[in-house]
């Protein structure tokens, strides 16, 4: 039974369900036997014509992959996959765990020193890369860089198709071996690989799916990029493990995105803040009703309370905030169905099974009492086995008690439920008192003309930090609207937390996982 002690902030992990010893080979493998003809996978090719998958189609494309991959690695090698969302990524990722290879997965708008310190850093052996995303000659750049990299064996475009002999239908991996190197998403600068275990993606992906009651043969749009963990894990192997349907969208534009929810019968949306919220809004303005869903799922950044209603009223849907990170593969927590309005609009839920969490003072590491901010820490069977080639910073990340310090700041309340505050390194320290940019932000949220915020500090003379926001409304600034959301927010915060700087702009930087890219808006506020 899962308890919390009284006073401190810390969570012991429910033991139900059990953890399942599976790979990620072994989930097509079974869903193909159970579920042949389902669709499994509607997607665009590389060479951009559309498709459709069963999952016996699935599994026999993914075979010959693995049989293409075998031809030029052996098992237990690294193979890079450098491409956007098209449907060779799924089924090179299934045909890299069914070969029992580790898949590597680069930003496809990586640029050469970029791509080429990303396969150095992986050990990748082999490279498979899309010709082009938009006007980027990936091509010409995958070219570039091999002459620097002697360990890279192989590099082939994916116009020229894996498809080797299928290779005999054996586990060539076991549920610890790794199965991915992902990166850390770069919110702060130079990304760390990441490896991940079969055991804790899969079991993350079918856990996320259970905690949010996801029914079964779901049809799920995913238009998260499949080189991160919400795309390659929550987003593919999530519909899988439950026998559903992958949408999988090649570009994210919000008109054709509901016209396909339409098209396709959709149940779950996989979401960031910036997509939800631009669906939202697509929505609102199209003539009759929008499509109704069942599931949605938000992670990436806390959505705000409006968001989450509006995306409610619109879409008829039950929004989950998720809250993680790719040490974590990468769901740590979610709310649920079942949990109260204002959890719901202001939290991001309790740890999935068998994930142990706690709140620790940042500088002595000492649990929290409940209520109290700190730092959220996480021990389960999703942590990532440790930073490639870092073990200074594997060392560093995880605690002498096991736990992933993730430099997230939040609380925790009695029953688990965790709220997030911000991040460590962000935090304002404005005369002495911290200021939480996401406190200030999520005050921000609840005004009509704002779209997104983003809150951080600025060097100031007399207070050493000050607070600046920088602001997307949904209509032109108005004369007059920086002093209006100044008081919005006194009538909100306490005065030190309220800025006194404001930037409205037309767009803020993201990372292809949605945060937004505090230390590229500090270099863009101070030239």
């Amino acid at each position: 039974m899962t308890t919390t002690t009284r006073s401190r902030s810390e969570w012991t992990a429910e033991r139900t369900p059990e953890i399942a010893e599976e790979t990620v080979g072994a989930v097509l493998r079974r869903q193909a036997a159970d579920r042949p003809d389902t669709t499994a996978l509607v997607a665009t090719r590389h060479d951009g014509t559309s498709g459709r998958w069963t999952y016996a189609e699935l599994l026999d494309a993914a075979e010959r992959a693995a049989g293409g991959l075998l031809e030029l690695a052996e098992p237990g090698e690294r193979v890079a996959l450098w491409a956007p969302n098209v449907a060779e990524w799924p089924i090179v990722q299934y045909g890299a765990a069914l070969a029992g290879m580790v898949l590597v997965a680069p930003n496809p708008a990586l640029r050469p020193p970029e791509l080429e310190h990303a396969l150095r850093l992986s050990g990748a052996t082999v490279l498979v890369h899309a010709d082009r995303v938009g006007g980027y000659d990936m091509a010409a750049v995958a070219a570039e860089v091999t002459p620097a990299l002697p360990g890279l064996r192989h590099v082939r475009s994916l116009s020229e198709p894996l498809d080797g002999a299928p290779p005999a239908p054996e586990e060539r991996s076991r549920p610890d071996d790794p199965a991915m190197i992902q990166f850390t998403s770069g919110t702060t600068g130079h990304p760390k690989g990441v490896l991940l275990a079969h055991r804790s993606l899969v079991n993350n992906a079918r856990f996320t799916m259970l905690a949010a009651e996801i029914g079964d043969a779901p049809v799920a749009i995913a238009p998260l990029p499949m080189f991160h963990t919400a795309g390659c894990v929550i987003s593919t192997l999530g519909p899988a493990f439950l026998g559903g349907t992958m949408v999988l969208i090649e570009r994210f534009e919000p008109v054709a995105v509901l016209e396909t929810m339409r098209a396709e019968g959709a149940t779950v949306l996989m979401s960031v803040p910036t997509v939800l919220g631009a669906l939202v809004a697509t929505a609102g303005k199209q003539d009759g009703p929008a499509p109704q869903l069942e599931t949605v799922l938000v992670g990436a950044a806390t959505a705000p309370g409006p968001m989450i209603e509006a995306a409610h009223a619109t879409f008829g849907a039950h929004v989950h905030n998720l809250y993680g990170q790719t040490e974590l593969s990468p769901v740590l927590c979610l709310t649920r169905r079942t949990d109260s309005h204002a959890d719901l609009t202001t939290s991001v839920g309790r740890p999935l099974p068998h994930t142990d969490a706690r709140v620790v003072d940042p500088a002595t590491r000492e649990v929290v009492a409940l209520g109290e901010v700190g730092e959220v820490c996480a021990r389960g069977y999703n942590q990532m086995i440790h930073y490639v080639d870092d073990p200074e910073a594997t060392a560093a990340g995880v605690d002498r008690d096991g736990f992933l310090h993730t430099g997230d700041l939040g609380s925790m309340d009695e029953r688990g439920m965790i709220t997030l505050t911000g991040r460590l390194k962000e935090l304002i320290i404005r005369g002495g008192e911290n200021v939480s940019p996401a406190e200030v932000e999520i005050a921000l949220a609840a005004h009509p003309a704002v779209a997104e915020s983003a809150v951080l500090g600025l060097p100031d003379e007399q207070w050493g930090e000050i607070v600046a926001a920088a602001v997307r409304t949904h209509e032109p600034a108005p004369d007059g609207l920086d002093e209006e959301l100044a008081a919005h927010c006194m009538s909100r915060l306490t005065p030190s937390k309220v800025p006194v700087r404001w930037f409205f702009v037309d767009d803020l930087p993201h990372t292809p996982s949605g945060k937004v890219q505090k230390y590229v808006l500090r270099e863009q506020l101070i030239p």
